[in-house]
């Protein structure tokens, strides 16, 4: 465990005859990931160290300008001390911040791309338990922060790199949560072209999972006509994702089918993705979205090169539907950024991932689950309220299994492709399943696991590869 020096101690690190901060003890191994810094409040991430993260990200981003830079926030108890702290910073280094309060993650993007704003910042952890948290950063577009600017502010956290010139200004910040209604209403004009209520006579049940998503979604889908029934609908710092939302979906289920709805809708913490569950309490994933999403697109001449951009994790039941309707399926990384990267290279104009992380630039400038949920739920509605034959219709998934092996040592975790013993697991396994199947072990960019996947033809493939495979994991790397 990384010891910090204690808030006065670190504070006092800042010299106004020198004008620099000195670096803070920070882990070996790179702080950003591949959704910005994230990890235990109180532990890695401390108000000292976010507010020495907002001052050099306003020296990078901002080169000692008055511009201003939006804030937003998930519901986490740690939410309101690292927004503090990184408007301090941000402040300190001559920026002027716009501090949203309690919003999803998308917001931030579309209020960063459609304003003088210089850059973004959310402060969540996305799906991961109450007590983690994050520092997201957004380019002055909306899109994620360049990975080039990343290391920037890194290096300068680390001591590494110096400003040439510092601010002996000092920036302002403001409240402006009233911006967030700009937001919500370009996300629902296109939806109200024809109709005031389009979805008059839609039943939906939606999980807020106590999250970002308490602001604005209810409200947002009662007022395009729909039936609505919130479960975990306040923000709660104790309770956000745990056993609700995108990441536990039982109770979703059991509503849908209690209330006789036609879909269900849970959102993660700060409402980026969004997974659906339709009348039968079926899962619908990212997968099934790209999918029927991808096919009204097409059909409306919407959809160039008929490409649709997933991830490594897309089932293959997804891929070769798609390609029986004379489609192109290409696989990114995951992580949105490498799905974004590839939309701009093959010039895609959908993309996501199976986890329900879905982006169409053509609505908007991020991951929105939100917006995500609504053309969905137009989906549905223009179909005759039926998502499950929906499902029906489109394609029959492999079977697939997922396990995560917590791996607490980061450089193990990160390491993880140099161990020869886990690497003759795989290779002896994809020997043994041929073109029959698939194998993908990474490491997470958001939390202490190791991802096991396996997918196959058979069930007894998927379970028999997966148990070896853990197993041989959890010997050799924790």
């Amino acid at each position: 465990m990384v010891s910090l020096p204690s808030k006065a101690e670190s504070l006092s690190r800042f010299s106004s005859r020198s004008q620099h901060w000195e670096a803070l003890p920070l882990p070996e191994s790179a702080l950003f990931g591949t959704d910005g810094i994230r990890g235990k409040a109180g532990d890695l991430l401390t108000a000292p160290l976010a507010m020495q993260i907002g001052y050099w990200a306003g020296q990078v981003l901002g080169s000692g300008n008055r511009a201003p830079i939006v804030i937003g926030q998930d519901s986490r108890n740690s939410s309101n001390m690292l927004a503090m702290a990184l408007s301090a910073g941000l402040t300190a280094a001559g920026l002027e911040v716009w501090d949203l309060g309690l919003c999803p993650t998308p917001v931030v993007a579309h209020l960063t791309h459609y304003s003088e704003a210089i850059g973004g910042v959310m402060i969540s952890a996305s799906h991961n338990p109450p007590e983690d948290n994050g520092i997201k950063f957004f380019n002055s577009d909306g899109s994620k922060l360049a990975s080039e600017l990343q290391k920037q502010i890194e290096a300068c956290l680390r001591g590494e790199r110096k400003i040439a010139s510092i601010s002996s200004q000092w920036g302002q910040h403001f409240h402006r949560s009233e911006l967030i209604e700009q937001y919500i209403q370009a996300i629902q004009q296109p939806l109200m072209a024809e109709l005031a209520q389009p979805f008059a006579g839609l039943k939906v049940v939606l999980d807020l999972a106590w999250g970002a998503a308490t602001r604005s979604a209810a409200d947002v889908f009662r007022s395009l006509g729909a039936d609505v029934t919130v479960l975990h609908g306040q923000p709660d710092g104790d309770r956000i994702n745990v056993n609700c939302g995108s990441t536990h979906l039982n109770l979703l289920k059991a509503a849908v089918k209690e209330q006789g709805a036609d879909v269900g809708f849970a959102f993660d913490g700060d409402a980026d993705r969004v997974l659906a569950v339709d009348s039968q309490g079926r899962t619908v994933d990212g997968d099934y979205i790209l999918y029927l999403w991808g096919k009204h697109l097409l059909a409306a001449g919407q959809l160039p090169g008929a490409t649709i951009v997933a991830t490594v994790m897309s089932n293959l039941g997804f891929e070769r539907a798609w390609e029986k309707l004379g489609g192109q399926l290409i696989r990114a990384s995951v992580g949105d950024q490498y799905v974004h990267a590839d939309m701009i290279k093959h010039g895609a104009a959908l993309g996501g991932e199976q986890s329900g992380h879905i982006l169409c630039p053509q609505h908007s400038v991020s991951g929105d689950g939100l917006l995500t949920a609504l053309h969905l739920a137009s989906l549905i509605q223009q179909s005759g309220g039926n998502l499950a034959e929906l499902v029906d219709r489109s394609f029959k998934t492999y079977p697939q299994l997922l396990r995560n092996v917590r791996v607490e040592d980061r450089t193990q975790r990160l390491n993880w492709h140099h161990n020869a013993a886990v690497q003759d697991a795989i290779s002896e396994a994809e020997a043994a399943m041929g073109d029959r199947g698939r194998i993908l072990v990474r490491a997470s960019g958001t939390e202490p696991v190791i991802r096991v996947m396996v997918e196959a033809e058979s069930s007894d493939l998927v379970e028999h590869w997966t148990e070896r495979l853990v197993a041989t994991v959890q010997q050799h790397l924790t």
